[in-house]
């Protein structure tokens, strides 16, 4: 270990009222731990006094720039120990290298989160917004995301994806009426908050789940036309894919297994068109007016249907006709948000879970911003 003795030999002031006729009432020596010279341990020995200023009365230890009152190590050693467990070197190894314990390099990273929170606290709500859920325990259960689509970050996490546990949270949200643009999956329970709370907001559908449950509803179709064939994982990789992800052979093998089931192959067709017209982007107050009719007469056919799944998934588009249309239109997608839950998840894995929601919810502000 290295040590290195300084003393202090400017001028000193009082901290309240800036004089500097003090009188010199004790002494005594500090080590606060600062930065490792190489692989050396470095260990600062300073000659601090306690002073008493004549002219306000108050009694006061010297201060050193870069030494925090009532901290044991300098400021930056403290961050050098936060940066390198945010790069991923686990607490307990970076305790054992800098010789601290692992609660204290917890402690030093949770306040430096702290800290880069503050500065950014007093941000309004973002105008174009992404919402989703994803899990977070099984004690606490989900957990609701707010995503900036625009500066692609996190905005907010909120324990709960119900209307009562998120109602207290979005009453006291600032800069509400800003907000031009939702995108959200088909959850019935979000698109109530934010025709509540977002009175200026246009829903969209996030395109990826209106095609995922096309999917399921045509995949469930097809498991009571044919049970045995639906076993079949390598039909199931084909009926999932889109025909122009098709090769020759695929699609060879593809159009004899329909060409022996002609009531999958009409429902099969039906859906890939169905598909393939939500699929298009970028288009213009003229195309999407052109575009309406034609989805609407969709679902109105599977609303005629006989099948239940494909009544089912009639029902569905009827009633986020709107939000699915505006997907034509306006280009925004919750893709962004999906990544950082990922993002998400391996923070979780690097902590081997979260107990306290409070100290997960810094960690993704910061990490995830």
């Amino acid at each position: 270990m290295l040590r290195i003795r300084l003393r202090h030999t400017g001028p000193v002031s009082c901290p309240d009222c800036g004089g500097t006729h003090l009188r010199n009432r004790d002494k005594r020596w500090r080590t606060p731990r600062h930065d490792s010279l190489g692989l050396r341990h470095c260990v600062l020995e300073l000659e601090t006094r306690k002073w008493r200023c004549k002219a306000c009365g108050r009694t006061f230890w010297q201060r050193f720039p870069c030494i925090l009152p009532c901290k044991r190590a300098t400021e930056p050693f403290r961050k050098s120990v936060f940066v390198r467990h945010w790069d991923g070197v686990s607490r307990r190894r970076l305790g054992l290298r800098e010789g601290i314990g692992s609660a204290t390099v917890e402690r030093w990273f949770l306040e430096f989160l702290e800290r880069l929170n503050s500065e950014r606290s007093s941000a309004p709500c973002p105008r174009v917004l992404g919402i989703d859920e994803h899990f977070f325990t099984r004690r606490h259960g989900y957990a609701t995301t707010f995503c900036d689509l625009r500066k692609h970050n996190i905005y907010d996490v909120v324990l709960g994806r119900s209307e009562a546990a998120l109602e207290a949270y979005l009453e006291r949200l600032e800069g509400k009426n800003e907000v031009v643009l939702v995108c959200m999956d088909l959850a019935s329970s979000y698109r109530a908050l934010v025709h509540k709370h977002f009175p200026n907001a246009r829903i969209v559908a996030d395109r990826f789940h209106v095609i995922r449950i096309i999917n399921h509803h045509f995949l469930a179709c097809w498991r009571e036309l044919d049970p045995r064939g639906s076993k079949s994982r390598g039909l199931l990789a084909l009926l999932r894919r889109h025909r122009h992800n098709l090769r020759p052979d695929q699609a060879a093998r593809l159009q004899a297994y329909l060409r022996a089931h002609p009531a999958l192959d009409l429902i099969y067709r039906f859906k890939q068109r169905l598909c393939y017209l939500l699929l298009k982007k970028h288009r213009t107050k003229r195309q999407c007016a052109q575009l309406i009719p034609r989805f609407l007469r969709s679902v109105y056919q599977l609303r005629q249907a006989a099948l239940p799944q494909l009544v089912a998934l009639g029902d569905t588009l009827h009633s986020w006709a709107e939000e699915i249309a505006a997907m034509w239109r306006f280009t925004r997608n919750n893709g962004i948000t999906e990544g950082f839950h990922t993002k998400m998840e391996v923070l979780q894995r690097q902590a081997y879970g979260f107990r306290n929601f409070k100290n997960y919810r810094l960690r993704v502000k910061i990490m995830c911003a």
